[in-house]
């Protein structure tokens, strides 16, 4: 039940005390702010890091050949693997089921022309399903189609830079681009905020590169996604799966960690969580350590208050006051200090992320907020460090001897 007179109590406490009460409540909200912020620094580092694979699919495995570091199979150590696109045949076969994307990748450098504008980029050799796998954006045009594979067409996709740097101010699609000397018709014209850099890339469709290649079957890396319906532990195993029927195709040994990388986004995703999470524990005990600080403060301050006003309190006593009824008295000073202060504290700190939060957008911080959980706990937080930080003192009060407070100086 509300009672006026605690509060009128309360109330006149803290003006005869303002500089305490100030300092004090300083050091709480400090706590609180800087506990905010480190939180959501800590949730803008791993927006950030999320943001660099949201340009890709966020279940992809990327598999590379590599030489071998050990001798294996009657075969030498420093040997060169060689994808073809059997293999590409052989994880269908083995996996149907177990993915929904796969393309072979055959990628060379390549002088291009046109007119009389010229300029060296990469090119990338794919199939159909490349666009879903790397979540390709299509500004212009059309992306390579199964057509265009099946009768190794000679179209191409080209990245904006490109069009910048070739066709100026003309209309690209419809046009041909020489890369190497051979004519490509171009069909499509891609978009990468991401990553400017991926705009100075060509896609190609994977046949008619390996037709220009003297009809060769090589392909220097294999990209697919896994079921989206796979947890961490079962992404994780498809991939090692993945690893060792390669390698036992390819006569690498179990243990050479070197002839083939394979890269699971799964891995990173899991990384992240587990990195940003050490730095939110960190952040926690950061922000507590200071909270702390304060809370020690506020019992120091109720503990002067409570000496100052023994006097009072033995009055209290003798007219009959209950000891419950002081440690009241103490502990609603003591939380509404604490309580008023880490508000403001969190209302500043909050209000600051609303205002500075979506300006921020740098390659691995992006956007820091805080959510509604974290507002809720800080405010419990709040509340149980200013009971903790009047207790003591609330205890000692309602301890105090009628006679002995009277005959206090």
């Amino acid at each position: 039940m509300f009672d006026r007179d605690i509060w009128q109590e309360i109330f006149h406490s803290i003006r005869n005390n303002k500089l305490r009460t100030f300092l004090t409540g300083f050091s709480v909200a400090w706590g609180i702010f800087i506990l905010v912020l480190l939180l959501a620094s800590v949730n803008g580092m791993q927006n950030g890091f999320y943001d660099q694979f949201s340009g890709n699919a966020s279940n992809s495995v990327y598999i590379m050949s590599r030489t071998t570091s050990k001798a294996y199979a009657g075969f030498e150590k420093g040997r060169k693997i060689q994808f073809t696109n059997e293999d590409v045949d052989y994880i269908k076969g083995s996996f149907k089921g177990d993915y929904e994307y796969i393309t072979p990748v055959f990628q060379r450098g390549a002088s291009a022309r046109y007119k009389q504008e010229t300029g060296a980029y990469n090119v990338s050799a794919i199939n159909e399903d490349h666009i879903y796998i790397e979540k390709i954006k299509v500004a212009q045009g059309r992306y390579i189609n199964k057509s265009d594979v099946v009768s190794g067409a000679k179209v191409a996709v080209v990245g904006k830079k490109i069009v910048t740097d070739l066709y100026k101010k003309e209309e690209p699609l419809g046009k041909f681009i020489e890369l190497n000397g051979l004519p490509f018709k171009i069909v499509g014209v891609f978009t990468d905020d991401k990553d400017e850099g991926a705009e100075s890339t060509i896609y190609a469709p994977v046949t008619a590169y390996q037709r220009i290649y003297s009809n060769t079957n090589y392909i220097d890396m294999i990209m697919l996604t896994y079921n989206p319906d796979f947890n961490l532990d079962e992404a994780l195993d498809f991939s090692n799966k993945i690893a060792v029927l390669l390698k036992r195709r390819h006569r690498i040994s179990p243990e050479d960690q070197a002839g083939l990388r394979i890269w699971n986004t799964a891995e990173a995703f899991n990384d992240i969580g587990k990195f940003t999470g050490v730095l939110q524990i960190m952040s926690v005990v950061i922000g507590l350590l200071i909270l702390i600080a304060g809370i020690v403060g506020i019992g120091n301050i109720m503990v002067f208050i409570i000496k100052e006003r023994t006097k009072e309190i033995g009055i209290r006593k003798a007219l009959g006051a209950k000891p419950k009824q002081i440690i009241m008295l103490v502990l609603l000073e003591s939380v509404f200090i604490t309580a008023l202060s880490g508000l403001i504290g969190l209302v500043f700190a909050t209000g600051l992320l609303t205002l500075v939060g979506p300006l921020m957008d740098a390659p691995a911080f992006k956007n820091p907020s805080v959510d509604i959980s974290t507002v809720i706990i800080a405010t419990i937080v709040l509340i149980v460090a200013g009971m903790l930080a009047g207790l003591i003192p609330a205890i000692k009060a309602a301890r105090v001897k009628p006679i002995v407070a009277l005959s206090d100086k």
